[in-house]
């Protein structure tokens, strides 16, 4: 049992779920604050060298401090991030895509006081870091584990051009990558601290796929053997279908496959119709 699966099994009651909700209620609060006394935010920034002053509150509340400034282009990212982030619950499990977001925010913070260590080494002085630390590059590490899960799923590029996720996850490496060479150190420290979360999310995807199908082909020749089919004809049992597509495990072991809440019946869809089906009623 490797590590991710440890932890569900000991953790996974304690996970929340719709954590999308609260990640938008948090953004919510923050523009509210923002609109009320812009000044109050500078309170809420994440700056270790306040926090080990005795700001403890820093640690959490920087969280408040939404991406970008209010506007209407603020309202459908707000749905569009909403909807990304609960169908990669709905695809990962409530566990995984909790523990995905904490463990950006960890990182982040992680990443703030190492910076300040760092900057008091060679200054010999706690400096302050601005307001490089906020949720727009959590927000940001979100859209690009939405791209690695659906690479091939569209969307309407300014409501208009159909492009693929994965072409609009490497513009968004490129963005980042070029912040980084161009942005201060809070910065870089910030947004590798999400380029380091996805990566991780890419190789434990990994190696959750491999024992899936490991698992999968595992069953099959136990089922074999207990129905007697030896000869290399035999057609082994499936388990999941999707219902619109037909494919199951046994043509492709790394697919994923959930049920609808939506659709009237146990109607199962495998990755790429989950959220593209018609429901049934």
């Amino acid at each position: 049992m490797n590590l991710y699966a440890r932890l569900e099994k000991r953790f996974s009651k304690y996970a929340i779920s719709g954590l999308t909700r609260y990640i938008i209620a948090c953004y919510l609060v923050g523009y509210i604050m923002t609109f009320i006394n812009r000044d109050m935010m500078y309170l809420l920034t994440l700056e270790p060298a306040y926090i080990i002053q005795g700001q403890i509150w820093r640690i959490f509340t920087w969280i408040l401090i939404p991406p970008s400034s209010f506007s209407i282009f603020t309202i459908i990212m707000l749905f569009f991030y909403y909807t990304i982030g609960t169908n990669l619950e709905v695809t990962w499990g409530k566990f995984r895509y909790n523990l995905f977001i904490f463990s950006g925010i960890f990182f982040t913070i992680l990443g703030a006081f190492i910076l300040l260590l760092i900057g008091y080494f060679y200054s010999g002085a706690f400096g302050t870091m601005g307001n490089a630390f906020s949720t727009y590059y959590i927000s940001m590490s979100i859209f690009l584990a939405y791209a690695l899960t659906y690479p091939d799923m569209e969307v309407l590029f300014y409501f208009i051009i159909p492009i693929k996720m994965k072409w609009l996850g490497i513009l968004d490496v490129v963005f980042l990558l070029y912040s980084f060479v161009m942005g201060t150190w809070s910065h870089r420290v910030a947004i590798f601290a999400c380029l380091l979360n996805v990566i991780i999310l890419f190789l434990q995807s990994k190696s959750i796929k491999k024992s899936r199908s490991q698992r999968i082909m595992k069953l099959v020749k136990v089922e074999r053997e207990v129905s007697g089919k030896k000869n290399s004809t035999a057609s082994p049992t499936y388990h999941h279908k999707c219902a619109v597509c037909g494919r199951t495990e046994l043509d492709n072991p790394n697919l994923e496959f959930r049920y609808c809440s939506k659709c009237s019946g146990n109607y199962e869809y495998c990755q790429d119709h989950l959220f593209t089906h018609e429901h049934k009623s």
